[in-house]
Order: C-alpha cells, then sequence, then structure tokens
C-alpha cells in the first residue's frame, strides 16, 4: 500500500525520509481557521485528520495518509504561524523567559478501510531570557515565518532555548515520528525492515 505525506513542508518531507521508505508528497485543501471554542488540542486534532482524509479523498488507489498539524500555546493560547516579521517579533519577546508548549496532530488514515489512528504529542520549550537585539539577530538570520512559534529548532534556533522536555524532538519540527513508527506498525509496515 502507497504511503503518502499530506503537507508539502520541506521540514515534514526530511522527517519522513529518516524512515527510508517510499512516499509521496501531497497538498491538502484544508481550512486551518480555528473554529470557536476550539482547544489548541482540539484544533491539531481534527486538523490532522481533516489533512489525511482530503488527500485520502484525491487517491485512485488504496493508501496510508499521514497528516499532521501543530500549533503552540502560551498561557492557553493558540500560537501559530507569524507569517511575518513584526508577528515573528511579538510571538518572541512574548516566550522570552517562558514556557511554551506545542501540540502536534498525528493521524494514519487508511484510504481502502476508512480508520483513522490519531493521537496527539505535546513538547514543551523553556525559552532563555531573550534580548531585542537577539530576537532581531535570530529573525535577520533564520526568517522562520512558517513556523509556529517563530523558530527553526532545527537550525539556528536551537540557541532561543533553555530547556526542551518531550517524548520525541521531533514532535517539535512538525511530525512525531516515534508515535508514527508505532502507528505505521499497526497498519502492518515496520520502518525497520523496509526501505533501501
Amino acid at each position: 500500500m502507497q504511503l503518502i505525506l499530506a503537507s508539502t513542508s520541506p521540514y515534514r518531507k526530511s522527517l519522513l525520509e529518516k524512515f527510508r521508505i517510499p512516499f509521496s508528497c501531497h497538498a491538502p485543501h484544508t481550512d486551518e481557521s480555528q473554529l470557536e471554542g476550539e482547544t489548541a488540542d482540539m484544533l491539531v486534532s481534527r486538523l490532522a485528520r481533516a489533512k489525511a482524509e482530503s488527500v485520502a479523498n484525491m487517491l485512485t488507489e488504496p493508501g496510508l495518509v499521514i497528516g499532521s498539524d501543530q500549533v503552540a500555546s502560551l498561557d492557553g493560547e493558540i500560537i501559530g504561524k507569524p507569517l511575518n516579521h513584526d508577528v515573528a517579533v511579538e510571538q518572541l519577546s512574548r516566550a522570552s523567559g517562558r514556557l511554551v508548549r506545542f501540540y502536534t496532530g498525528l493521524c494514519l488514515f487508511n484510504s481502502e478501510s476508512k480508520t483513522c489512528q490519531l493521537q496527539i504529542e505535546t513538547f514543551d520549550v523553556q525559552f532563555r531570557q531573550l534580548s531585542a537585539e537577539q530576537i532581531e539577530a535570530y529573525l535577520q538570520k533564520e526568517q522562520p515565518y512558517q513556523c509556529a512559534g517563530s523558530f527553526m529548532s532545527e537550525g539556528l534556533g536551537i540557541c532561543l532555548f533553555e530547556r526542551l522536555s518531550g517524548r520525541d524532538p521531533n514532535s517539535l519540527v512538525g511530525l512525531p515520528l516515534i508515535a508514527l513508527t508505532e502507528m505505521l506498525q499497526q497498519a502492518g509496515i515496520d520502518p525497520l525492515c523496509i526501505g533501501d
């Protein structure tokens, strides 16, 4: 059965390549707007499934579709992708010296049986006390405007942190590979025994 990543994110694609399993990437057609009263965990759970189902509905042959979505939360308020410099400055200034929790929803959808496995991974990031100069220098160098929380932990963004805490550091980049391994094994695919 073909494996499809319901994302065009180069970061998620790079993470899935670690498994050395052939897969394709397809863009999901999903409205990612937060619904009224929707919490961070509810949002990422709904969107991960919606992305996977959106791509599954496009398939002409059976496949396993991976959907993932991520948001950050500070004081219970959802922090999304900044999309521009000013919002990124605001996000990092608010996060300075504080704990930000990341929620990553993961769905593995079987287009043949119409069943899905769904899980939410959390990951905590304790930010250093950051000066305005440090924030500006970081944003100029990495421009993480398409990343929830305004940083890329796989790059220079690691310098923003004092401590990381969670089960899978890959979830911080947007695709929890430990949880995905478990889901794939349950679907009959063991990344250790196939690929290459």
